[in-house]
C-alpha cells in the first residue's frame, strides 16, 4: 500500500499541533493547570481527527468539525467577553477557518451535511 501525500490534512495536524502548544503555554506563563488540561485534551482530539480525515477512506471529518466547532464557540464567547485577541481571538479565528474549510472540504462525508 503506497500513501497519498494529497490526502494528508496538514492544516488538521497543523491547528491540533496550535492548541496544543497554547494550552502548555498557556500553563509555562500562568501555571494553568485548566489551560494545559483544556489545550492538550483538544490538541490530541483535534490530531485525531486529523489522523481520521488523512488514513481513513473515505475520509471521517465529524470529530474535527465537532471539536473545532465546540472550540471556536467556547473561545469566541471569551474572546467577546474579554476582548483579548491572545488567545481566545486567535482561537476562535482559526477554529472558524478549520469548521468553514471542513465544511468546503468534507462536505460530502458530514452525517447532517452531504448526501
Amino acid at each position: 500500500m503506497t500513501f497519498d501525500w494529497t490526502k494528508m490534512d496538514f492544516i488538521g495536524f497543523a491547528y491540533s499541533a496550535l492548541v496544543a502548544s497554547g494550552g502548555i503555554m498557556g500553563y509555562v506563563k500562568a501555571q494553568s493547570v485548566p489551560s494545559l488540561a483544556a489545550g492538550l485534551t483538544f490538541g490530541v482530539v483535534l490530531g485525531v481527527g486529523a489522523y481520521l480525515n488523512s488514513f481513513s477512506e473515505p475520509p471521517k471529518p465529524t470529530l474535527q468539525f465537532v471539536t473545532a466547532s465546540a472550540l471556536g464557540g467556547l473561545m469566541g464567547y471569551r474572546f467577546l467577553n474579554s476582548g483579548k485577541i491572545m488567545p481566545a481571538g486567535v482561537v476562535f479565528l482559526f477554529s472558524l477557518g478549520v469548521v468553514v474549510r471542513d465544511l468546503i472540504v468534507y462536505r460530502q462525508y458530514l452525517p447532517l451535511i452531504g448526501k
